[in-house]
């Protein structure tokens, strides 16, 4: 059985940061500064709650198929592993976060950080589909 109180923190730490955001980036006198720094704290919880989501894929995939299944695996691989088990719904778009959560670690680029920040409401649906399709399935 996983504990998945990590996960859900971090899942509700992304809904904070994006709620938040949503309130104060709709106020017309926000300085350019301001929004980039509210946008920054949305980004990184998006990469550490992405970080977490593949992790607990892996090791949900380890535990209810076979111990070392995925060592060594891309992140396509367990990606492709976690749509047939119905952890996840989508191939692609979890492909997408994880070239989003590369492009993160390696550079930054104002229209990236846009496209990731525009994302991030996106990706937490989907981690809330992954936490709840764990939770339902954690035995």
């Amino acid at each position: 059985m996983l504990d998945l109180s990590s996960l859900r923190k971090a899942v509700a730490s992304l809904e904070r940061a994006l709620n938040f955001a949503q309130v104060r980036l709709a106020n017309n006198n926000i300085s350019l500064d301001e929004k980039e720094v509210i946008q920054a704290g949305v980004i990184q919880n998006f990469e550490f709650t992405y970080e977490l989501c593949w992790k607990f894929m892996k090791r949900w995939l380890e535990l209810n198929l076979m111990p070392g299944l995925l060592d060594g695996a891309t992140r396509k691989e367990l990606f492709r592993h976690a749509v047939e088990q119905k952890l996840i719904s989508d191939f692609s778009i979890w492909v997408k976060y994880h070239e989003l959560r590369n492009t993160t670690s390696h550079t930054y680029n104002r229209e990236v950080a846009d496209e990731i920040y525009g994302m991030s409401k996106v990706f937490l649906e989907d981690a809330l589909y992954l936490l709840k399709s764990l939770e339902v399935r954690n035995d």
